[in-house]
């Protein structure tokens, strides 16, 4: 268990273990729940995007075009938790 020190104008700096603990890098955000006995439940916030951000963003990154098969079989390996890397499928 880590201890924090609340200083007088009640600002707590988390330890360099902590935040690499939860993937938090400087200029990023944390969130806070605060649970109803008390505690507090804390977690790297992580930005929600819409779909329409991701369109376009390998245009031109590849001559390939893939087929609506080989999107859906992408599609369902991701899910199951499987990768392919190369021509191996791994499971993450």
């Amino acid at each position: 268990m880590t201890t924090l020190s609340v200083t007088a104008r009640g600002q707590v700096t988390f330890r360099k273990k902590v935040l690499e603990h939860l993937g938090v890098k400087p200029g990023e955000k944390i969130e806070l729940d605060l649970l109803p006995d008390g505690r507090g439940m804390l977690r790297a916030a992580r930005p929600t995007g819409k779909i329409e951000d991701f369109f376009g963003v390998l245009a031109g990154k590849t001559k390939k075009v893939a087929t609506i098969e080989e999107m859906n079989e992408a599609a369902a390996r991701g899910w199951a938790g499987k990768v392919r890397v190369g021509k191996r499928v791994t499971t993450k």
